[in-house]
């Protein structure tokens, strides 16, 4: 039986007794205050539901994971990063990449998920990419940021290789800055392309002990990003 989370209750069941069938669902109900979001995504846990639902919760094995040495570049995506075809920029659009996000097709970005990663951004824990092309905005990506993890959540493109640059960017960044791991939550073909990889649960809860470090807190997100990545194509 499907385990029932009270608002207000700050507890998850183990991942390792989420279901078989569907893949890694774990419980359901709560609510999506920021600080239970912190704790779910630290715990290997994270919400996607659709509007007539209730809040589900998620734990898939295996993980699907990236680590940033292993993102794989194309010969034509290597063209058009040196090229300079995008300009790409961390944290300056964080609204309209969301809003991007929710307006895709098969979105599960409910408007109450969206007020509340809305609210992980403004205390400093959930990050975007933006690709530009002149002034406008033609793709990027956005998740939550802990310890040496970035936790992905969803990506949205206008324009052929625009999202793609954003995360190959954001991923050889994130291996300069000594980060272990994109958390791409499960396998899709797109991100496989890139280089994510599975990992089996138990491995993946075992690692993110590690590298998110102390039990993350609202008052202390990490520390931001500069606007614009170091990196030389």
């Amino acid at each position: 039986m499907l385990p029932w989370l009270d608002a207000g209750e700050r507890w998850f069941p183990d991942p390792n007794t989420a279901l078989d069938d569907p893949d890694g669902l774990l419980a359901a109900g709560a609510d999506l205050a920021p600080q239970r979001l912190l704790d779910a995504y630290q715990g290997g846990i994270f919400p996607w539901y659709s509007d007539d639902q209730p809040i589900l919760w998620w734990s898939p094995n295996p993980r699907f994971v990236l680590r940033p040495g292993d993102v794989k570049i194309s010969r034509s995506l290597a063209k058009t990063l040196k090229r300079g075809t995008f300009e790409v920029t961390f944290n300056q659009a964080f609204d309209r990449v969301l809003q991007h996000c929710a307006q895709r097709d098969e979105t599960w970005i409910t408007n109450d998920m969206a007020d509340a990663f809305r609210a992980l951004h403004l205390a400093g824990w959930a990050r975007s990419v933006e690709a530009w092309q002149g002034n406008e905005l033609v793709g990027g990506l956005y998740g939550i940021c802990m310890g040496r993890c970035f936790f992905g959540e969803s990506m949205f493109t206008k324009v052929s290789d625009a999202s793609k640059t954003a995360f190959v960017t954001l991923a050889t960044q994130l291996g300069r800055w000594g980060f272990e791991w994109i958390d791409c939550q499960v396998e899709t073909d797109h991100l496989q392309s890139l280089g994510a990889q599975p990992m089996p649960r138990v491995d993946f809860l075992r690692a993110l002990t590690q590298h998110t470090g102390p039990q993350a807190k609202l008052s202390s997100p990490p520390p931001s990003w500069p606007a614009r990545p170091a990196i030389q194509w």
